[in-house]
């Protein structure tokens, strides 16, 4: 991990904190930060334009005239599209621009927007904002002594209410809280600020749903509400990703317990473990099955109990057909 120098309300320095590398220093995906920039954008449109058809135009339900004799050519209503008050061919209607995006390209054009600015060195971390009451004055000598200057992106916790209220007449400073921060409005700021209890780190948790175990991403600040540097407490243990090392684990080797192995360098099969896991959808694939060839093990298992034991399950094409070689049995 990188350290940057954390500094005070007065811009003297703090000690130092660590930034963590899988949210400030990868290397950014420009291409996924524009298409999810460009879905949340779409999603901030109303969708209310509407136009009239030639059904909703009011009037000309009378022939405009009679069909022979005129010379014209013959017409049957005035609310058609080529006559001046008729209603609009193939105009717009009501509908939603909204646009869907799977939750690891939100994720991961969060972090490469992060990991832009903090090469940048637009990444400041303050100790403690330490407001005694709401005052703009105080916000803004604060942002002098820390010599920040455009746009701000100022990233308060959710019960910072002084801190709030001390920024927001502040017209080039934006406020957010930790838990909605995204990146749009991380590519929209020059600057980005964090306190030592907003700054996000990466942290593999198990959640359960449904009994099964899910693995997800969340802040450090959504972990330890104390203190997020300090990481998760002791009874919510965090889970390394499969293929790293924990020195504290008792075996590594095993990350789903007994008759689980985790993959070998560049997805090598383990001697022994056949079965292959997928802890996105906690589904097991045997030998032989359709999606077996197509599946990247994500954790290997010797036998099928162990996989069950763990909570993977065989993928529901493949319980139906076994349920139905049983009823023929």
């Amino acid at each position: 991990m990188s350290e940057i120098t954390m500094r005070d309300r007065a811009g003297k320095d703090a000690g130092t904190v660590e930034l963590d590398d899988a949210m400030f220093a990868i290397t950014p995906n420009v291409s996924v930060m524009h298409q999810v920039v460009t879905a949340q954008l779409a999603r901030r449109r109303a969708g209310t334009q509407s136009t009239k058809t030639r059904s909703e135009v009011r009037g000309g339900g009378a022939k405009p005239y009679r069909q022979k004799g005129t010379g014209n050519a013959r017409q049957g209503s005035t609310n058609a599209p080529h006559y001046s008050g008729g209603g609009i061919a193939f105009g717009p209607k009501p509908r939603s621009y909204a646009q869907r995006t799977p939750k690891k390209m939100i994720r991961l054009a969060l972090r490469s927007a992060l990991s832009d600015r903090a090469s940048e060195g637009r990444i400041i971390v303050v100790d403690d904002w330490g407001f005694e009451a709401p005052r703009t004055k105080d916000a803004v000598a604060a942002l002098g002594a820390l010599g920040v200057e455009g746009r701000v992106l100022v990233v308060v916790g959710r019960e910072d209410v002084v801190t709030a209220r001390s920024f927001r007449n502040l017209p080039e400073v934006q406020l957010i809280q930790s838990g909605e921060l995204n990146a749009y409005d991380v590519l929209c700021n020059e600057w980005i600020v964090f306190t030592k209890a907003t700054l996000p780190a990466a942290i593999t948790t198990d959640t359960p749903r449904d009994g099964r175990t899910e693995r997800t991403e969340t802040p450090a600040s959504a972990v330890h509400a104390d203190d997020p540097a300090e990481g998760a407490r002791d009874d919510e243990p965090t889970v390394q990703p499969f293929g790293v090392v924990d020195a504290d684990a008792d075996d590594d080797d095993a990350p789903y317990g007994e008759g689980s192995h985790a993959p070998l360098a560049e997805d090598a099969q383990p001697e022994g473990f056949d079965i292959k896991g997928n802890a996105s959808s906690m589904l097991y694939h045997v030998p032989g099955s359709a999606f077996y060839e197509r599946t990247v093990a994500e954790v290997w298992f010797a036998t099928t109990e162990a996989a069950e034991a763990a909570g993977f399950e065989l993928p529901p094409s493949q319980r139906d057909a076994d349920d139905a070689d049983e009823g023929e049995v």
